[in-house]
This record gives structure tokens, C-alpha cells and sequence, in this order.
């Protein structure tokens, strides 16, 4: 009997630790997606129609007015270019009788993903991509770096989600990494920013509480549907949200956002919206994916490691030579990381607490 029992124990043992490597390396790959996805959003607007949207809508009503009637059209369209990849996706999974099930049942399931739409796109995408327009992606970049602080938070108060000092410790100094890493771009784009930059301050502060408010509300809904299903209702119900309700309301009340919806059609402009929507994808599925493996706080933490991917790439893409904080920013991003990565997890079965 003994015998057994301590087999059962070093099984136990040994599937959580799979579990848990498992989450770790998917929330990784969301740190990836994130990263680009950051190059990719700040492209967009450069590119027509969004550049010149902003600039014809600016010199009637104003920087303000200006900045998010094009943060709305970009954050719509990248929910359609997303809806196709997943749509694709889950056709190749064979979810795709699912996706209408689960919708269908709102109470048990999609509400969930209904709140998600709200907070993950009218707030955190709209918020972020006001803040890179106004201030920059490296102010943008800091600001996101905090939404693990509000969806561990949130996780903990609401359903008991645990998280260990080991792993709040880890978190923390990857939040600093991050911090360090983009702090001079940061206040140097927040000097330079022209007009509104409180604007731009109010834009970061969306995108953290957005995207932290919508992981702890995903890791509830995910405990009744398969992510990619979750997430695909997720980009349903912001579509809709943009376009059944956002976008004819400002054509109704006279913006022309329909004239510039149709002229998306230049070959540049598909390509890299189409880009950032199939990234937004890839990095939210990802995320989503770790969150049941090794919870909310934890997959947070890891696709933080975005923050450091993230000069890398602008390094790659654009060329821009990272300033001498990238070397003590590294060596915080990498040592949390580390240190969530090789905490213990003898006699934990369970996320959560009971």
C-alpha cells in the first residue's frame, strides 16, 4: 500500500511538473507574438488610410478626435483580420461545430468571452494603440508591463488563484527588467510627445488594466471551453461590438469612417494588418493556453519577457540601437524569469485554493 501510494505521489509529482513546463513555454511563445505584435501595430500607423485618416480628421476636429477615430478603425480591422486566422485555425482543429455550441450558451460559457471582448479591445487594444500614436511604443511597452499586477490581483481575489512569493518575486523583477529596458525610450517619447500626451498617459493606463482585467476573466472562462474556441468568441463578440454598434454610431453622427474603411485595399496596408491580426492570434492563444497550465499570474509574468523581444526586434526591423540599459534590463527579465522557472511545485496539485 505504501508502495502504491508513493507512486501515485511521484506521478502526481511528475504531471505537474510536465504541467507546468508546458504553460511556461506557451506563455513564452505569447512574449514572442507580443513583441511583434507591437511592430506591426506601430506600422500601421505609418500606411494609408490610417495615416492619412488621422490627418484629414485632425485638421477639422482635432489631434484628439483624430487619434481615436483612427485607434478605433485600426483596432476593428485587426478583429476581422484576426477572426479569419482563427476561423482557419480552428477549421484545421476541427472546432468549428463548437464555436456555434459553445456561443449559443451564454450563461455557462460565452459571457465570459463577452466581458474579455470588452476589456481586451474597446480598452486595452484601443488604449494602446491611442498610446503608441500619441507618445510611442516604448512609452506603450512600460505601461503594458504592469498588467500582470492586475490580473494576479484579480485572479487571487476572485476565485482564489494561488501565487507563491517565489513567483510574485519573479514577476516583479521581470516588471522592473521591462521598466529598465524601455524607461529611456519611454521618457524620452513622453517629452517629445506634442499636444495631448495625457492622453496618451490615460491610452497606457487602459492597456494595463485591459489586458490584466481580461486574463483573470479568461482563466474562468477557459475552465468550460477549449482556448481557441473561447478566443475565437471572444474576437466575435469585439467585432461586433465595432461594427454593429462603434463605427455606424460615428458614421451616423458624421465622421466618414465608412470612406476610409473601403480604401484598406492597397496591397502594403492588407499585408500588415493582416499581419497583426494573425499575430494578436497566435500571441492570445498562446496566453490563453498557459493560463489553465500554470495560471494567471505566472503566464502574465513569463509573456512579460515581451518588454526585452521587443528591442530586439525594433533592433532587427528598424534598426534602432539599443541604449546601454538593455544589458541590466536583460539580466532582470531573464533572472525573474528564472527564478518562476525554477521554483518547486512539490505537494501543489491545484492553481487554486480550495
Amino acid at each position: 500500500m505504501n508502495d502504491n501510494t508513493s507512486d501515485l505521489k511521484a506521478l502526481k509529482k511528475e504531471l505537474h511538473s510536465k504541467r507546468m513546463r508546458k504553460g511556461y513555454m506557451w506563455a513564452l511563445f505569447c512574449a514572442i507574438g507580443w513583441a511583434l505584435w507591437y511592430i506591426a501595430g506601430t506600422l500601421l500607423w505609418s500606411v494609408d488610410p490610417f495615416y492619412g485618416m488621422y490627418f484629414d480628421i485632425a485638421g477639422i476636429n482635432g489631434d484628439t478626435i483624430a487619434l481615436i477615430l483612427t485607434a478605433v478603425m485600426i483596432s476593428a480591422l485587426t478583429a476581422i483580420t484576426a477572426i479569419v486566422a482563427l476561423l482557419i485555425w480552428n477549421r484545421a482543429l476541427d472546432n468549428h461545430r463548437e464555436i456555434g455550441r459553445s456561443m449559443k450558451e451564454f450563461h455557462p460559457c460565452s459571457k465570459w468571452f463577452f466581458l474579455a471582448s470588452i476589456f481586451g479591445g474597446p480598452i486595452a487594444i484601443v488604449g494602446s494603440f491611442i498610446a503608441m500614436g500619441i507618445i510611442g511604443p516604448g512609452f506603450t511597452a512600460v505601461a503594458g508591463l504592469t498588467y500582470p499586477i492586475f490580473g494576479a490581483l484579480l485572479a487571487w481575489k476572485w476565485y482564489g488563484e494561488k501565487i507563491s512569493k517565489r513567483a510574485a518575486l519573479g514577476i516583479m523583477i521581470i516588471i522592473v527588467g521591462g521598466i529598465t529596458i524601455f524607461g529611456g525610450a519611454a521618457f524620452g517619447e513622453l517629452a517629445k510627445a506634442e499636444g495631448i500626451p495625457w492622453l496618451g498617459i490615460i491610452g497606457g493606463l487602459m492597456g494595463a488594466i485591459g489586458f490584466g482585467t481580461e486574463g483573470a476573466i479568461v482563466g474562468k472562462g477557459i475552465d468550460v471551453t477549449k482556448p481557441e474556441i473561447g478566443l475565437t468568441i471572444r474576437y466575435f463578440f469585439e467585432s461586433g461590438f465595432w461594427f454593429v454598434l462603434v463605427i455606424p454610431l460615428l458614421a451616423i453622427v458624421g465622421y466618414p469612417i465608412f470612406t476610409y474603411a473601403f480604401q484598406i485595399f492597397d496591397t502594403l496596408t492588407i499585408i500588415i494588418l493582416a499581419i497583426t491580426g494573425f499575430v494578436a492570434v497566435a500571441n492570445y492563444a498562446s496566453l490563453y493556453k498557459s493560463y489553465p497550465l500554470v495560471g494567471v499570474a505566472k503566464g502574465q509574468g513569463i509573456a512579460n519577457l515581451y518588454g526585452l523581444l521587443a528591442v530586439i526586434f525594433s533592433f532587427m526591423f528598424f534598426g534602432d540601437v539599443p541604449e546601454w540599459t538593455i544589458v541590466i534590463g536583460a539580466i532582470l527579465c531573464i533572472g525573474g524569469s528564472y527564478i518562476m522557472f525554477s521554483e518547486s511545485h512539490d505537494g501543489e496539485e491545484s492553481l487554486r485554493g480550495v
